[in-house]
C-alpha cells in the first residue's frame, strides 16, 4: 500500500504540471481525498506555519516593488552590466545572485533581463549566454538567500534540529557560487558567434534592430527616488535581523501565557513579525500603496506558491505521517546508506512542481522522518532548483522572449533548451559543493 499510496501522490504532482499555476494546489487536495477515502488515511494538519512565512515573506518583498524599490535595484545592475560589458556572461549571474539573495525572490530578473540582452548583442556576444545562466541564478538563489520562502519553511522544519539560518547560509551559499561559476563556465562559448549566426544574421539583413533600442531602460523606471533607496535599506536591515534572530536564540523575547508558564517567541513567529513590520514601515515612510501591493508581480507569484503548498504538503505530509513506521524501518536504511538519492527526488519533484518553497514543504519532512543527517539536508538543499528541466516557467519564457536575436531558445524536442546545460551543471556543482563544505567545515 505504501508505493499505491506513493503513486497517488505523483499523479497528483502531474495533474498539476498538467494545467500548472495553482492548479497544483488543487490537485494536491485531489490526491489527499483519494488518500482519505481509497487508502483510509487520516489527514495530518494542513501545513500552517509553513504558508504563514510565505505569506508574510511575499507581503514585505510585494511591498518593496510597490514602493519602487525592485526598480532602484534594476538601475544598479544595468550600470554594472554596461560598466564591464565584455564579462557578461559571468557579471549578469553574479548580479541576478545577489539582487535574489538580497530581495528574496527571483522575480527582480524579469526587469533586469532586456538590460542583459541588449549589454550581450552590442557586445558581439551571444546572449543566449548570459540570459541562460541569469536565468539559473535567479532561481538557485533562492536556497541561500536568508528571506525566500523557501529558506524560511526549511528553517521552520529543521529549527529544532540546531539548524539556524546562518548555518543554511553557510553551507548553501559558497556551494551556490560553486556551482553558478561552473554553469557559466559551461555556457561562455556555447553555441556560433553572433557574426556567426544565420538567424540573427538574417534579422540584421531584414532591420529587425534598426527600432529604438526598447529593453535599457525597461522597468527601470522610478527607482531614483528617496523613498525607494529607503525601503531596500529597510528591506536589507530586516533581512540581517532575521538572520540575527536566527543565529543568537537569546535575541528572541521571552513571555508568559495566561497560564503563568514562560516560553521563548518561536523563530517562526519572530520571522513572520519580522516581515510584516517590514511592510508596514515601507507603507508607512516609503510611500507604499496597499492597494498596489496586491497587484505586483511578486505577491501573484508568492500567493501562487502559498497555495501550492497547501495542497502539495498536506497532501505528501499525510502520507508520511500515516507511513511513518514503514518508512523508519525499512526506506530509512536505504536512503541513510545512500543519501544523495533524497536529492535526486528533491530536484524532480521541483522540477514538476516548479517551485523551491514547495519542495521543501513537500519532500523535506519525509527527510526528516528518513533521519538524514539535517545538516545533510542542507547541503541538498539546493536540488531543489529543478524547476528549469520542464521549460514553461515564467522566468525561462520571459529569457526567450526577451532575446531579439533568437539565440535563446526552447528547442524541437521541449528539453533540449538553453537553461538545460547551465541548469544540469549549476545543480549537480552546487550539491556536490554543498555535500563537501557540509563533510569539511561541519
Amino acid at each position: 500500500m505504501f508505493f499505491a499510496e506513493f503513486c497517488i501522490i505523483i499523479l497528483a504532482m502531474l495533474l498539476g504540471a498538467r494545467y500548472g499555476g495553482v492548479f497544483f494546489g488543487l490537485a494536491g487536495g485531489v490526491g489527499l481525498m483519494v488518500l482519505i477515502l481509497v487508502f483510509g488515511l487520516a489527514p495530518s494538519s494542513p501545513p500552517i506555519n509553513v504558508m504563514l512565512i510565505m505569506m508574510s515573506v511575499v507581503l514585505a518583498a510585494s511591498t518593496l516593488q510597490s514602493s519602487g524599490g525592485m526598480a532602484f535595484l534594476v538601475r544598479i545592475a544595468e550600470k554594472l552590466l554596461r560598466k564591464y560589458p565584455k564579462a557578461v556572461t559571468f557579471v549578469a549571474p553574479l548580479i541576478a545572485f545577489v539582487f535574489t539573495f538580497m530581495a528574496g525572490t527571483g522575480n527582480v530578473l524579469y526587469s533586469i533581463l532586456p538590460v542583459i540582452a541588449e549589454v550581450a548583442r552590442e557586445t558581439g556576444i551571444r546572449p543566449e549566454r548570459p540570459i541562460s545562466i541569469s536565468v539559473i541564478a535567479s532561481q538557485h538563489a533562492v536556497p541561500a538567500s536568508p528571506i525566500s520562502a523557501a529558506t524560511v519553511a526549511m528553517v521552520a522544519l529543521l529549527g529544532s534540529q540546531g539548524v539556524t539560518v546562518l548555518t543554511i547560509l553557510a553551507i548553501v551559499c559558497p556551494a551556490v557560487i560553486i556551482g553558478l561559476f561552473c554553469g557559466a563556465l559551461a555556457v561562455c562559448k556555447k553555441g556560433k558567434e553572433l557574426s556567426e549566426d544565420p538567424e540573427y544574421q538574417k534579422r540584421v539583413a531584414q532591420g529587425y534592430f534598426d527600432s529604438a533600442k526598447k529593453a535599457q531602460a525597461h522597468g527601470t523606471e522610478g527607482g531614483e527616488t528617496r523613498s525607494a533607496k529607503v525601503s531596500v535599506a529597510v528591506f536589507l536591515i530586516a533581512a540581517v535581523t532575521v538572520v540575527l534572530v536566527g543565529t543568537f536564540p537569546e535575541l528572541r523575547p521571552h513571555v508568559v501565557n495566561a497560564a503563568g508558564k514562560a516560553s521563548q517567541v518561536s523563530m517562526t513567529h519572530m520571522i513572520e513579525l519580522i516581515m510584516l513590520i517590514t511592510g508596514a514601515i515601507i507603507v508607512v515612510f516609503c510611500k507604499a500603496k496597499p492597494d498596489e501591493i496586491i497587484r505586483t508581480s511578486v505577491f501573484r507569484a508568492g500567493m501562487m506558491g502559498v497555495v501550492t503548498v497547501f495542497g502539495l504538503a498536506w497532501m505528501s505530509d499525510t502520507w508520511i505521517a500515516n507511513n511513518l513506521p514503514y518508512i523508519k524501518t525499512t526506506v530509512a536504511a536505504a536512503v541513510q546508506s545512500t543519501p544523495w538519492l533524497f536529492a535526486f527526488a528533491l530536484f524532480f519533484v521541483s522540477a514538476l512542481t516548479h517551485s523551491q518553497g514547495a519542495t521543501v514543504a513537500a519532500l523535506m519532512p519525509l527527510g526528516v522522518a528518513l533521519r538524514i543527517d539535517p545538516l545533510t539536508l542542507v547541503a541538498m538543499y539546493p536540488a531543489v532548483c529543478g524547476y528549469f528541466l520542464i521549460p514553461s516557467t515564467g522566468v525561462l519564457l520571459a529569457g526567450v522572449a526577451f532575446d531579439e536575436t533568437g539565440t535563446t531558445k526552447i528547442g524541437k524536442w521541449v528539453f533540449n533548451h538553453s537553461y538545460i546545460v547551465p541548469g544540469m551543471v549549476t545543480t549537480f556543482c552546487s550539491v556536490v559543493a554543498g555535500l563537501a563544505v557540509r563533510n569539511i567545515f561541519f
